[in-house]
């Protein structure tokens, strides 16, 4: 065994030790030693039996039977598990990017053959792009520009389920769980994430929860910044366009309050207001490198209103930043954000921010290609959300592992200068002495020593597994 592998293994067992206190009881120990010896190792399923045979291989039934109770049965609180890897990976990821910038929304599906696993139904699936059978859950994620980990994660239970006492007993759903829509869910792990004092970012989501008018509103009322993608038929007030006035008071009963639109003066849809901009309003952003070049497209960013519910509304709603883009040669506009990011916001910065959820792609392609989040072939609700806070324990194993690469000597010397302009990384967060405020600076020498960690040698993380090193071409939404 060599110095590398002894260390990493070294590494591994004093990270698990850190964790056994989220367990709650020592007899768990062992077994959560092993399942997550297990998600780390390869193999081509990471399910109880295929990683039993790994970890234990002479006395592999036996162990079976130990992970399953351990995965499936055994109590304990998965919120304080990912408490705990949030606050043993958290260092490593700010030590790859700085600090957190963003916190991301988004929901995964498990696609599923019968209709025995809880919250199976047919449900649309974003894994296979279409409706069928699966199971979604929501995350919610912190991320910066280099590293992301998932710091909640809930099954989406449909109303079918909810409703259905038998399908719930069998499944062991406790009494407690009621039917949320997913932007309810997500409000709920965001609220939970700011009551224990994480590291504030923006919040980004795509238009499933953006065009939600009360997802979006509940981030205001607690005071969060956000800039999540919209649907093109979402309705704003266009700039030089107000609500019509209340009624004047014909002097008899209460005077009128509530602000007015008719078939003349109302709100355009997003499509329409973009459609209608000049041509001067589309400048052309690069916010990234990509595999083979540096990510490019055009935007348009207008100050508008969002006319959501305000014909109910004393007063109109806030101004926000409504963000398109529309990539050269297409017939019409491909995305759409709005944002409540301040009036100053250079358009870059916008679009930088707003571009930064595609890491939530590379987090979930890894926590199922490496940790097989999407192995588990349990039923229960307990087994379910278990193994999922154990693949994020694993995970957060990784991001500590790629943060202690070594570095070449002089690396930053020897990386070619990518042609990307600097401009100010966007002062975004809702929590400003916590915000990053570090410079969009592609040429630093944190962006340099990230390139070397990707060019570094493979490194074995246990004497059978080896570190994946981070995709060279990540998941992006263009």
């Amino acid at each position: 065994m060599d110095a590398a592998t002894q260390s990493s293994e070294a590494r591994f067992e004093a990270y698990v030790e850190q964790l056994l206190p989220a367990l709650g009881h020592a007899d768990r120990a062992q077994p959560f030693h092993n399942y997550c010896a297990g998600l780390l190792m390869p193999g081509e399923r990471k399910s109880v039996e295929p990683m039993a045979a790994i970890v234990a291989p002479a006395r592999a039934s036996a162990e079976h039977q130990s992970l399953i109770h351990f995965v499936a049965q055994a109590p304990g609180s998965d919120a304080v598990m990912l408490s705990k890897v949030r606050e043993l990976a958290l260092p490593a990821i700010e030590q790859q990017g700085g600090p957190i910038e963003a916190w991301i929304v988004d929901d995964t599906g498990f696609p599923k053959k019968g209709k025995h696993s809880v919250g199976v139904a047919r449900q649309y699936c974003g894994r296979l792009g279409k409706v069928d059978n699966c199971q979604i859950a929501v995350s919610l994620s912190v991320a910066n520009h280099e590293a992301s980990l998932p710091i909640a994660f809930r099954l989406y239970l449909p109303q079918e389920w909810t409703d259905d006492a038998t399908r719930r007993q069998r499944a062991h759903v406790p009494d407690d769980v009621a039917f949320k829509t997913k932007p309810q869910i997500a409000l709920e792990q965001i609220r939970a994430a700011r009551d224990a004092d994480v590291a504030q970012g923006v919040v980004l989501a795509d238009a499933a929860y953006g065009t939600n008018d009360e997802f979006r509103a509940g981030l205001s009322d607690i005071g969060l910044r956000y800039a999540v993608g919209v649907q093109s038929n979402v309705s704003v007030w266009p700039p030089g366009v107000e609500p019509l006035a209340p009624k004047e008071w014909s002097g008899r009963g209460r005077p009128p309050t509530r602000l007015r639109r008719d078939a003349q003066h109302k709100p355009s849809s997003l499509k329409q207001l973009a459609m209608s901009l000049p041509a001067e309003a589309w400048k052309d952003v690069t916010w990234r490198d990509g595999s083979n070049d540096a990510l490019a497209s055009r935007f348009a960013a207008v100050r508008v209103r969002p006319g959501a519910e305000d014909f109910r509304q004393a007063e109109p709603n806030e101004f926000e930043w409504l963000l398109i883009e529309w990539p050269s040669g297409e017939a019409e506009p491909s995305k759409y954000w709005l944002s409540n990011l301040p009036e100053d916001m250079p358009l870059d910065a916008l679009v930088d921010i707003a571009k930064l959820r595609w890491r939530i792609e590379r987090d979930y392609e890894e926590l199922k290609s490496e940790v097989g989040l999407d192995h588990f072939e349990g039923r229960s609700w307990r087994g379910f959300h278990h193994h999922a806070a154990l693949c994020v324990a694993a995970y957060g194993f990784l991001i500590r592992e790629r943060a202690a690469l070594p570095l070449p000597p002089s690396a930053s010397e020897s990386l070619e200068e990518p042609s990307v302009s600097d401009r100010d990384r966007p002062r975004c967060a809702a929590n400003p002495p916590r915000a990053p405020r570090r410079k969009l600076d592609r040429h630093n020498e944190a962006k340099a020593q990230r390139r070397a960690r990707q060019k570094a040698p493979t490194m074995s993380v246990l004497p059978v597994n080896r570190i994946r090193e981070p995709l060279s071409s990540p998941y992006v939404t263009q």
